[in-house]
């Protein structure tokens, strides 16, 4: 099956590089590194620790477990991939140069040894599930420890994984440790063939993240600065058909807060244009983060820059974690709740359920389940801001409810790149 794989990712070549460059024509960023997804141009490195974060979310969440592997092991350098160019944006806005940034290679077996030979990673630490059999091989006849961190498989996932079964078995049998979000989590990768052995529950590493006052204050300035004293409501990390739902959810919401300001967050920056545009055509006055002005008394905010979320976070009265009105999963609820901020989902929440569920249940987060409800619940928490704070505080005592799953990965690491502290030696 391995070389039924391999043959279908060179077939899948031409058709992946015209996509990259179709992509790239729209927004040339996506043209920035293009070969290294392709096995060019990879960072040269030795002694590092390689971690994996998809995009934004997970860039976010790895945070805490960056900065803990820069302090714990100084002798390392730090490599952290990603596949987007927004989650490539957030390495470079949270950590400057003080990580090496490159993208994934995909699939292809001469990218994932042009790969491994350029960054020689002494440990490899992927950010929830991504299941991809040539690097994880890569890693297994290196003999490189992989972990997957806060590892989940939804059950909607499993039927499809095990169409491939005897790959995904292979794939999960090189040695890999399984550092499972939850028992269900961990149930589903053995049945998939993960070994008992090398398969633990050690939560989620998102509950890790620290609150930062600098950005609570920063977020108070901003808010002085750009808004006044005029009630904030923000929705973030929104999507295309989402922004409609949501425009017209602040319509009606104006009708009895006539001050009020939606600050609008597109998750995709080629997005911020027609985003803009769609909201003038509602009728709509816009001011842009990028116009550098106050909002004045425009009805809305575009938040046209990236990895300004927690920042504008920080400066709303209420939340709205968006990409989750129409059924694209869900964003990270934990943002808003370790700033102490309100928050609202959608129905969707399928990328992380548990974390959605959980947050519900203990009355940390406002579900519902329409643009009609979220008018309802939006207004209901600008008029009684003691049930707003209660709601704030609920989400911050969640994250430190649920804190620890760092700490557990650290002691797990320490043992595989510990006894290499002293006459550090090249792969």
């Amino acid at each position: 099956m391995r070389f039924l794989y391999n043959l279908l990712t060179y077939l899948l070549f031409a058709p992946f590089l015209a996509y990259w460059v179709a992509r790239g024509i729209g927004n040339r960023v996506y043209f920035t590194q293009l070969g290294q997804r392709f096995g060019f141009g990879y960072p040269k490195l030795e002694h590092s620790i390689w971690v994996h974060a998809v995009s934004v979310g997970e860039v976010v969440a790895a945070a805490p477990l960056i900065r803990a592997l820069g302090a714990r092991f100084p002798d390392r350098s730090l490599l952290l991939t990603t596949v987007t160019p927004t989650g490539a944006a957030r390495v470079r806005s949270l950590f400057g140069d003080s990580v090496t940034h490159s993208y994934i290679p995909f699939e292809f077996p001469h990218a994932v040894r042009a790969f491994f030979r350029d960054v020689n990673p002494e440990a490899a630490l992927i950010m929830e599930t991504e299941i991809w059999p040539n690097l994880y091989r890569g890693c297994g006849i290196r003999s490189i420890p992989l972990i997957l961190v806060s590892a989940r498989i939804s059950p909607k996932s499993v039927p499809g994984y095990r169409k491939m079964l005897p790959l995904i078995r292979e794939t999960l049998s090189h040695g890999i440790i399984i550092a499972a979000q939850s028992q269900p989590d961990a149930d589903r990768f053995l049945s998939l063939g993960a070994s008992p052995v090398r398969t633990c529950v050690m939560g989620n590493i998102k509950f890790d993240v620290e609150p930062d006052s600098a950005v609570v204050d920063r977020g108070r300035s901003v808010r002085a600065e750009l808004f006044g004293d005029r009630p904030v409501w923000i929705a973030a990390s929104t999507h295309e058909g989402e922004e409609e739902l949501l425009l017209d959810a602040h319509r009606q919401l104006l009708a009895a807060h006539p001050g009020l300001l939606l600050v609008l967050v597109p998750r995709h920056p080629e997005r911020f244009a027609g985003v803009r545009e769609l909201a003038k055509g509602r009728g709509m006055r816009v001011v842009s983060r990028t116009e550098h002005r106050p909002a004045g008394d425009a009805p809305v905010f575009l938040c046209d820059t990236m990895g300004e979320v927690p920042l504008f976070y920080a400066a709303s009265d209420v939340a709205f974690v968006a990409g989750s009105l129409v059924p694209i999963g869900g964003h990270n609820l934990l943002e808003p709740a370790a700033l102490g901020v309100p928050a609202v989902t959608g129905p969707h929440n399928f990328n992380a359920q548990d974390v959605a569920d959980m947050l519900i249940g203990l009355g940390a987060c406002r579900k519902v389940d329409s643009a009609g409800e979220l008018v309802a619940t939006i207004g209901e928490l600008l008029e009684n801001p003691d049930e707003a704070a209660r709601l704030g505080r609920a989400g911050r005592q969640a994250l430190e409810s649920n804190r620890g799953s760092l700490e557990r990965l650290l002691v797990l690491l320490e043992p595989l790149l510990g006894d290499r502290r002293d006459g550090l030696e090249p792969r």
